[in-house]
């Protein structure tokens, strides 16, 4: 019987190592959240007679950013003022933008760039 005492307690140790590193795993995000961080994703879709785009804009972290702006390239650019954490927008660009890139910058110390992405078209889908 003296066997199966160390099956048993290593059985609760294991099961209790990996419920650890589970919940590790889910909480990651909640726990490591930064102050000041924002999310960016411009996206273009090309339709069949017109091209659909846009920018979503996120303050994914827990305080405000102030000044924010949005530079589509070829001076066009938004002035978007403050975003309070959690807040989402999409803005679109400009008529006759090239659609290249954006580049979001905002207080303090924000400085994202990105490139627009084209979605997968999905059967059935407007476009597709």
């Amino acid at each position: 019987m003296g066997n199966y005492k160390f099956v048993i307690i290593g059985t609760i140790a294991a099961l209790a190592g990996i419920s650890v590193a589970i919940f590790g795993v889910l909480t990651m995000g909640n726990f490591s959240q930064e102050t000041y961080s924002i999310s960016v994703d411009p996206t273009k879709e090309k339709q069949t007679l017109f091209i659909m785009a846009r920018v979503s804009i996120q303050n994914t972290g827990t305080g405000s950013l102030t000044n924010v702006a949005i530079n589509y390239g070829e001076g066009h650019k938004d002035y978007l003022g403050t975003l309070k954490p959690g807040q989402f927008i999409i803005v679109s660009p400009p008529q006759g933008n090239s659609l290249q890139y954006v580049i979001v910058t905002g207080e303090p110390g924000i400085y994202v760039s990105k490139v627009y992405r084209e979605p997968i078209a999905m059967p059935g889908m407007m476009g597709s």
